[in-house]
């Protein structure tokens, strides 16, 4: 039995434990100077007739996935064991077992691909939105990517409308509220359609989640980022924040202009500054702040504005305190995957390996510890 599905590349790492639904086929801007998705791609609608087989796959997987546990010896348990014999040997294609992964995971919660699903027309979403829920009724949770500029024009009556139909929570990709960045990375929209389209969400009763890439300002506009982009969001009141600290990295025009000296990504130790000066300057909202990406440095900034501002600050202030070389010491071993907190460096074993990794890449690429640390950053990334 051969089945399989579409699926794009990416979602956010808060839906590992989606079932992904490809609604669009890649970006509709794709200029984003900092983005190594979707370039070289052309982008489309892809059509509610398509969507909708899909839908009937995954219903024929799921059918498929239970016989087979039976089959297995495991009485139609879908147990962690059971999902990896019935995906181990590479028998079944990738969408085949991403199905398997949700049914373990209790299947509750379903991801519109691909960066701007909201662009499709709202009746058709909805069509989409409610096909689904009637093929999976358990689903609780449906969420999309989606432009600002996109959701600047819809109506919030609009958007209600896909609330009711299922759709309870947004992702969108602010990364500032600066004019100047916005432009200077081509990202494609303005401040003012952050607020407008951000507002329309919250206003329809949508989840909403902000994401903010600090560095993206560089060194030249690392205040005016940090501040700019409070502002915006005292302004939304999103329900969630969420840091993704600027990398460089791939074939991405950002890259080609930090070779030309047109760019300068801040240092480590400057964006965390850039981070505490950012939520020193929120006030007035009731926004959830996380930290869950492997590429920001302190992944222990996390809480609810305002009650764990003050926490926030705190670890934040715990790095900034640290004598320079132990700041050298927890970046080189955040870097290198050996540490997730700072007082994690107190551990004998652990420091051990961080100062033996810092010794051989000193050998490697001298005592110019931002250079060292970039290096590790490459290796890594």
């Amino acid at each position: 039995m051969h089945l399989d599905f579409e699926q794009g590349p990416i979602r956010p790492p808060s839906e590992a434990q989606s079932l992904l639904i490809r609604v669009t086929r890649n970006c509709p801007w794709n200029k984003c100077e900092f983005c190594p998705v979707y370039k070289g791609t052309t982008f489309s609608r892809r059509s509610v007739e398509e969507v909708k087989a899909d839908i009937d796959t995954i219903k024929e997987m799921v059918a498929h996935i239970k016989q087979l546990s039976w089959q297995t010896g495991h009485g139609g348990e879908l147990s962690r064991h059971s999902i990896e014999s019935i995906c181990r040997g590479g028998v079944y294609p990738v969408s085949f077992q991403s199905v398997a992964a949700w049914l373990f995971y209790g299947a509750k919660s379903a991801f519109l691909q691909d960066a701007n699903a909201l662009i499709m027309s709202t009746p058709k979403l909805v069509e989409i939105i409610t096909y689904l829920k009637e093929a999976f009724p358990q689903i609780e949770r449906i969420t999309s990517y989606a432009r600002s500029q996109t959701l600047a024009r819809k109506t919030v009556d609009e958007l209600i409308q896909l609330r009711e139909a299922g759709l309870n929570r947004i992702h969108v990709g602010l990364e500032s509220g600066s004019d100047k960045v916005l432009k200077a990375v081509k990202k494609g929209a303005t401040a003012e359609q952050h607020i407008k389209g951000g507002r329309n969400v919250i206003d329809a009763g949508i989840e909403l989640s902000e994401y903010i890439m600090p560095g993206l300002g560089g060194r030249g506009l690392s205040r005016e980022h940090a501040l700019e982009t409070a502002r915006v969001l005292n302004a939304i009141n999103p329900t969630f924040i969420r840091i993704r600290s600027l990398v460089i990295t791939g074939n991405i025009p950002l890259r080609e202009k930090k070779m030309k000296g047109e760019f300068e990504r801040p240092p480590e130790k400057e964006m965390v500054k850039e981070i505490r000066l950012f939520i020193e300057a929120l006030d007035g909202i009731q926004s959830t702040i996380t930290s869950d990406h492997i590429m920001n440095l302190l992944e222990e900034i996390s809480g609810k504005m305002p009650d764990d501002k003050a926490h926030m600050l705190a670890v934040i202030d715990e790095f900034l305190n640290l004598p320079q070389e132990e700041k050298n010491l927890f970046i080189l071993g955040r870097r290198a995957g050996l540490l997730r907190s700072v007082s994690s460096l107190a551990n004998p074993q652990i420091r051990r390996q961080v100062e033996g990794i810092m010794a051989r890449l000193r050998e490697e690429v001298g005592d110019d510890i931002e250079q060292v640390i970039n290096a590790l950053l490459e290796r890594y990334i």
